[in-house]
């Protein structure tokens, strides 16, 4: 009986270490939506980013920037709930903010949702393009 009981205690030790450490690769990686050229490049967990060639604002959760362009969106404050995570963004500029949502669906699918306050736009052809409210991202391994 006692062999059984630590038995079921070590089981369980190893099932939540694995959760745990499932837990800190959730929100973390580059993330590709295709269909708009954007990506995000995040870690939500050790918020250690850096913005190549705009190293001047430091390590942060993360940004959102479209293929081929300096422009970016970045993730200012990020608060993080099972498989969602509340995030508070703004523009390179400082001009534009915004509040999303960006829920985990599964192991490599994510989806942006903005909330409130500005749009996302990012340089299209010399032009803003407006990106929808809810975006979906591809982890990219």
């Amino acid at each position: 009986m006692r062999n059984a009981i630590l038995t079921l205690l070590l089981l369980l030790s190893a099932i939540a270490a694995r959760a745990q450490q499932a837990d800190s690769t959730a929100f973390k990686g580059y993330l590709l939506n295709k269909e708009y050229n954007v990506y995000m490049r995040i870690n939500f967990h050790d918020q250690d980013v850096v913005i190549p060639g705009q190293e001047v604002f430091g390590q942060m959760a993360g940004y959102l920037c479209k293929e081929n362009t300096v422009y970016c969106w970045m993730i200012t404050d990020v608060t993080i709930d099972r498989n969602k995570a509340l995030l508070e963004m703004a523009n390179d500029y400082g001009s534009e903010d915004l509040t999303a949502t960006l829920t985990r669906e599964n192991d490599s699918v994510y989806t942006l949702r903005q909330q409130s306050g500005s749009t996302i736009k990012v340089p299209n052809k010399s032009k803003w393009q407006k990106l929808p409210a809810t975006l979906t991202f591809i982890l990219k391994r």
